[in-house]
């Protein structure tokens, strides 16, 4: 099994019923159910299989695992006796965060109950440790609920579609990251008014989505799933397949949108000239430069140090650009706090800009539930994973450490041919095939990492394992509505401060 990677420690407080699945079997095949199941996991990790055990012995492991793990215990959502406070894992996140900032976190997850869901990842983290797991690793996500998926353009500037969130990527069970996406699914189905129908079809057909991609993977030759990715013909082939005019304009205008939006376009939104210097605009308090903070004197070691970690042809392209300026900025929902900055290069005289975002990472929420990362750099732990988990990533991916303060950091383009869904809007048709659409890259970056083999054994036609974990998306939008309500009460109440609209 994977070094940082403790799936047999999440759900064992259903061990029972996993033992007395395993009970059933007649002593000779839980004997060749161990031999199968013990070679499979550990190769079922970081490069794949090995040759000891073929594709049919590991697609039979993953079948037999059903036994330990019948489907049905997936739909099970109980929160138990000692589930800790969500307010309190919340309160214990931001200890290490830039205090003035998180009054906009708690405001941005106060508006609804899928702005609270986007934020709290640590809580659904500690929820899954108590669910099932069959034990077959992957490289996680770790936040892979439906916003944390879009377009963006590769090196070879062609616009695909993928997970491109990776702040809280660690090896862990492969149910965890789907489950946090079906979850998600139902979450803002409700927020919706969709109904429990379709709420629930939602999370079943992302899923079944999932599988029928994973059974791809399972008898795909190694090479060709390594190099599958999802690009616009592909979106756009999807669309047409629907036979609605409308769904096919949608997706040729957001395809468009993301090709006209690139770097340069940031650059235009986030920066001006100054007495012939280009410079970050002030938009206080969402960006802005620090009063009193020297920032590119700060900076150049951090660059430095970032610089050293990329591989030699981008390092030699980047040494073209000067940095010229850096800002912080405020991004997303659940990331709201941790440090996160701009910097402005140039390799002309304000004429060439390129617009790098640099933010802090920290241990993953996974970590108290899967094992430390084997990597002691945090900004190391995101690149990696995600360069693992992407069919392509960002040319200038990278890392660096604050050593005086400990803190580190990864690197990337921002704003980079990028494009994501607008939830609140996406027609019922275009959200239920959105959901499709993210199953299937979730199973194409589980399949880079794990044992598409095994883990395909284990879901089959996937109907069965849809069904339960329809239920408990179902189940769990609720716990999420619970949660969301006991943050309104501590804003409410003093014991959280928050900044509305922003």
């Amino acid at each position: 099994m994977a070094k940082g990677a403790n799936p047999n420690k999440a759900g064992k407080a259903h061990a029972a019923s996993g033992r007395k699945g395993k009970d059933r079997l007649r002593s000779k095949d839980v004997a060749a159910l161990d031999r199968v199941v013990d070679a499979a996991a550990e190769s079922a990790f970081l490069g794949g299989p090995t040759g000891a055990v073929d594709r049919a012995d590991r697609i039979e492991a993953g079948r037999a695992l059903r036994a330990r793990v019948p489907f049905d215990s997936h739909a099970e959502w109980t929160p138990p006796d000692d589930r800790p406070d969500p307010i309190a894992l919340l309160v214990e996140q931001g200890k290490d965060r830039v205090a003035e900032l998180l009054p906009i976190r708690y405001g941005r997850m106060r508006e609804s109950p899928f702005g609270f869901y986007r934020g709290a990842a640590a809580v659904m983290a500690a929820d899954l440790a108590v669910t099932p797991s069959t034990g077959v690793a992957v490289q996680l996500c770790g936040d892979g609920h439906l916003v944390n998926f879009g377009g963006f353009g590769t090196p070879e500037r062609r616009l695909i579609f993928d997970v491109n969130d990776f702040d809280e990527t660690l090896p862990g069970p492969w149910e965890w990251d789907l489950k946090r996406l079906a979850a998600s699914l139902a979450v803002a189905a409700r927020s919706k008014d969709l109904g429990d129908k379709v709420t629930r079809a939602s999370a079943q057909r992302a899923v079944l989505a999932y599988a029928d991609q994973m059974k791809a993977f399972a008898r795909m030759p190694t090479m060709e799933s390594w190099y599958f990715s999802i690009d616009t013909t592909a979106v756009q082939a999807l669309a047409e397949s629907i036979g609605d005019r409308k769904l096919v304009s949608r997706a040729d205008a957001a395809i468009s949108r993301a090709h006209a939006y690139g770097n340069l376009q940031a650059v235009g939104k986030l920066t001006e000239l100054v007495d012939g210097k280009r410079r970050i605009i002030d938009q206080l308090p969402l960006v802005g430069h620090v009063p009193g903070v020297d920032h590119l004197d700060e900076l150049r070691p951090l660059f430095d140090g970032y610089r050293a970690t990329l591989p030699d042809e981008v390092g030699h392209l980047l040494d073209r650009f000067q940095l010229t300026d850096a800002a912080r900025k405020v991004v997303g929902v659940g990331s709201v706090g941790t440090r996160c900055w701009i910097a402005l290069l140039d390799g002309g005289k304000g004429d060439d800009p390129l617009l790098l975002q640099f933010k802090e990472a920290g241990a993953s929420v996974l970590e108290a539930h899967c094992g430390a990362s084997v990597y002691a750099n945090h900004g190391q732990r995101v690149v990696e994973g995600q360069r693992l988990m992407q069919a392509a990533s960002d040319l200038f991916l990278g890392w660096t450490r604050d050593e005086a303060a400990g803190i580190d950091y990864y690197w990337r383009q921002l704003h980079d041919m990028k494009f994501s869904p607008n939830v609140a809007t996406q027609p019922t048709s275009v959200f239920l095939i959105y959901g499709q659409l993210c199953g299937v890259a979730l199973a194409r970056a589980h399949a880079r990492s794990g044992d598409a083999a095994a883990i395909h054994g284990y879901l089959g036609d996937g109907e069965a394992f849809a069904r339960a974990v329809g239920q408990f998306a179902i189940a769990y939008a609720g716990q999420n509505e619970q949660d969301h309500c006991a943050l309104v009460d501590a804003i409410t109440s003093g014991r959280l401060p928050a900044t509305a609209d922003l």
